[in-house]
C-alpha cells in the first residue's frame, strides 16, 4: 500500500517536517543522507537546492531534481515522529 504525503515543510539544518495523509507527522534529517550518500550531497553543497523540495504528482515521493528524491515509505519509516 502506498503511503501518501499531505504536506512538506522545510526546517533549519536540512530537516523536513512531513505530514502523511494518515495523520502521522515526522521530522526527517536529510543531512544524514547527504553525509553518507554522494547522490544527496548537493542538497547541502548547492545553494538553495534543499529549499526547492517538491511533492511529486503521486504524493508518494519528494523530489529536488531528476537525480535526488526520497520515497514516502523511507520518510515514514525513518522519520522521527513529532
Amino acid at each position: 500500500m502506498a503511503i501518501h504525503i499531505k504536506t512538506i515543510k522545510v526546517l533549519p539544518d536540512y530537516c523536513l517536517r512531513i505530514l502523511f495523509e494518515d495523520g502521522k507527522e515526522v521530522i526527517y534529517d536529510v543531512k544524514d543522507d547527504a553525509d553518507k550518500l554522494p547522490t544527496y550531497r548537493p542538497l547541502v553543497t548547492e545553494q538553495g537546492l534543499f529549499e526547492r523540495v517538491q511533492l511529486d504528482s503521486s504524493k508518494t515521493c519528494i523530489i529536488w531534481n531528476k537525480s535526488i528524491d526520497l520515497p514516502s515509505d523511507i520518510l515514514y519509516e525513518y522519520g522521527v515522529p513529532v
